[in-house]
């Protein structure tokens, strides 16, 4: 059996291991570029935070740190969480408000109820529960594709975002 073969038979069996279902098209996209720039290609649609409240993403109120930075204003569309997760439909997008009142995409959030769970090979985090949402446990990742996140680009919060202008 050739390499590539081996190498796609064992990448195959790692998706399936996981316990997250994942599109063909995710699993395709991770074959060119980074995955920050699979994400932002994927998703710039959401740079109109009307694109996203058509598509059914409501807000919750902008999440800080308590060591400083914050998440921003998440736009969460529940009925995408579940165990699927797809490279252009992020269960939330996160806006960072800005004091002229508009919603500045900064990053997405991939959550999965099963897990382990990853995309294009970065692992989620786990959140136990009881956690701050109220909600069942899950694995999340962020991915800080439209603003530089001195944390990384996987990092929760961001340093360089702030809710000070949140309403």
């Amino acid at each position: 059996m050739s390499t590539c073969k081996t190498a796609a038979r064992i990448a195959a069996a790692a998706l399936i291991t996981v316990g997250t279902v994942y599109t063909l098209a995710s699993a395709l996209a991770s074959d060119t570029g980074s995955l920050p720039d699979q994400v932002r290609k994927a998703n710039s649609r959401f740079e109109d935070v009307k694109v996203a409240m058509k598509e059914g993403y409501a807000p919750i109120p902008c999440t800080s740190g308590i060591e400083g930075g914050a998440m921003g204003v998440h736009y969460v569309n529940a009925n995408l969480i579940n165990d699927t997760v797809e490279l252009d439909k992020p269960e939330a997008v996160m806006y960072e408000p800005m004091k002229d009142g508009k919603m500045k995409l900064v990053a997405v959030e991939y959550i999965a109820t099963k897990g382990p769970a990853n995309l294009g090979g970065q692992l989620f985090s786990f959140t136990n529960t009881p956690n701050r949402y109220g909600l069942p446990a899950f694995y999340e990742l962020h991915v800080w594709a439209w603003k530089k996140n001195p944390k990384g680009v996987f990092a929760d919060m961001n340093p360089d975002v702030s809710c000070e202008h949140a309403h």
